[in-house]
């Protein structure tokens, strides 16, 4: 999945915003509207095996996807996380990426516990086409 979204030559429709050593992507199967990821380009299973410039964009990359979503969602909290191995809850495991859900009072997050089913008001193509505008203009500040 994360390999088509970081080829230059194929516009994936979940990314959002292009770094020089990361990037930020939709998650395909969110837990909430603006579930966001931030990945390195180059594979790498952990944290601890990224670079210091790709582990320093990876947060740049995550402060201004936080700014992104709270302008974009007026949110009233978010998850932060990264899972590192199977037993972690990581769905790809060979490829390190961190997770960023928005969150609000009252949400429905629960429903994937109790119901195994998610409910998102919002399509994917909708959350893309209202985030890229908000990353294009606070990434060129």
């Amino acid at each position: 999945m994360f390999c088509h979204a970081s080829d230059p030559s194929h516009l994936d429709p979940l990314l959002v915003f292009r770094g020089d050593l990361a990037y930020v992507v939709l998650n395909l199967y969110p837990y909430n509207n603006g579930h966001l990821m931030v990945v390195p380009y180059r594979h790498e299973s952990t944290l601890a095996g990224l670079t210091r410039e790709e582990m320093n964009e990876v947060g740049a990359l995550t402060q201004l996807s936080e700014r992104a979503l709270r302008e974009a969602y007026r949110l009233e909290g978010i998850n932060v996380g990264v899972n590192l191995g199977a037993p972690a809850g990581a769905g790809i495991e060979a490829h390190v990426h961190l997770h960023l859900v928005p969150r609000w009072n009252g949400d429905t997050n629960f429903m994937t516990v109790v119901g195994q089913t998610r409910v998102l008001p919002e399509e994917i193509a909708s959350t893309a086409a209202r985030l890229r505008p908000v990353f294009e203009r606070l990434g060129s500040r």
